[in-house]
């Protein structure tokens, strides 16, 4: 039998796009299952989206993944969505079925799974979330369908953040609703599980912080950060120093990393060893190990 010289391509697609890990994580599987599979980072500018899907489909990729700012200027260049993903209005993987290219979302999946895995679940939570971006829509609408009580969604624009809210509230069992975010957000009492979704903290800006009273974060709350380069962002050592547990941005990029792998290959994919590729890039076993187990 001859050779076959040619690896499947996945990739992502984003701007600002250099400081994101997906690939060692989704390569070392790849080379854990002996598949000819390669991830590509790539840097796609806004306006460039829809000629570098063109050329992803021209070359025959296997996958994809969106980063900002493409997870809903995607979605009209699709052939379908799936139900998470109509539902979030947002899509971070694309993947192929026959001819047809499908956009799912992993992200508000993947953050519950790793939530769950460090030992929170959010049913019968009450939840605030910093943002209403796209990794704040998937979130919210996959915290609210595990059970989580009532979301409140922390934002400067009114009109995201209304929508996002009433997405919630509509399309889910949760109730949820806009708290307009002026100055420094103040958490609202009795949050149980605070998400920080926007990219302030994110490399190479890890020492900024989003505009929060940090005092009104207490040691009952479980603090999350979406944001995984750096391991641990200013926000998440200034939650930890006011008792709070906290939950870092590995987990969750594990968990959606290895549901777009399942979609893309077909097999099961191995995340512990997707967790050690990314503790040893970023120096960090303990943090990223600890929201594995």
């Amino acid at each position: 039998m001859e050779k076959n010289y040619r690896a499947e391509l996945t990739g992502v697609f984003g701007d600002p796009v250099d400081g994101n890990p997906t690939g060692v994580m989704e390569e070392a599987a790849y080379r854990a299952l002996g598949l000819n599979y390669r991830y590509l980072t790539m840097r796609v500018a806004a306006g460039d989206l829809a000629a570098a899907f063109a050329g992803a489909k021209a070359v025959g990729m296997a996958g994809l993944n969106l980063t900002m700012p493409h997870k809903q200027t995607i979605v009209p260049l699709l052939d379908g969505l799936t139900d998470a993903a109509e539902r979030i209005g947002a899509v971070n993987t694309v993947f192929r079925d026959g001819s047809r290219w499908i956009g799912e979302n992993t992200d508000g999946k993947g953050f519950v799974r790793a939530l769950k895995l460090a030992g929170t679940d959010p049913a019968g939570a009450r939840v605030t979330i910093l943002g209403a971006g796209g990794a704040a829509r998937a979130i919210g609408v996959e915290c609210a369908l595990a059970g989580a009580a009532a979301i409140t969604v922390v934002n400067r624009s009114e009109a995201h953040g209304r929508a996002l809210a009433e997405q919630i509230a509509g399309r889910t069992p949760a109730s949820a609703v806009w708290q307009p975010w002026d100055g420094l957000a103040v958490i609202p009492a009795g949050t149980d599980i605070l998400i920080q979704a926007t990219s302030v903290g994110l490399h190479p800006h890890g020492e900024e912080l989003p505009d929060v009273q940090l005092d009104t974060i207490t040691p009952e709350m479980v603090v999350c950060d979406v944001v995984f380069n750096p391991v641990r962002p200013r926000f998440l050592q200034e939650a930890a120093a006011r008792g709070a547990k906290t939950v870092t941005g590995i987990g969750m990029l594990v968990q959606q990393g290895a549901l777009n792998f399942e979609l893309w290959t077909g097999r099961r994919a191995p995340a512990d060893v997707m967790y050690d590729a990314l503790a040893r890039e970023f120096g960090a076993q303990e943090d990223a190990r600890g929201d594995h187990h």
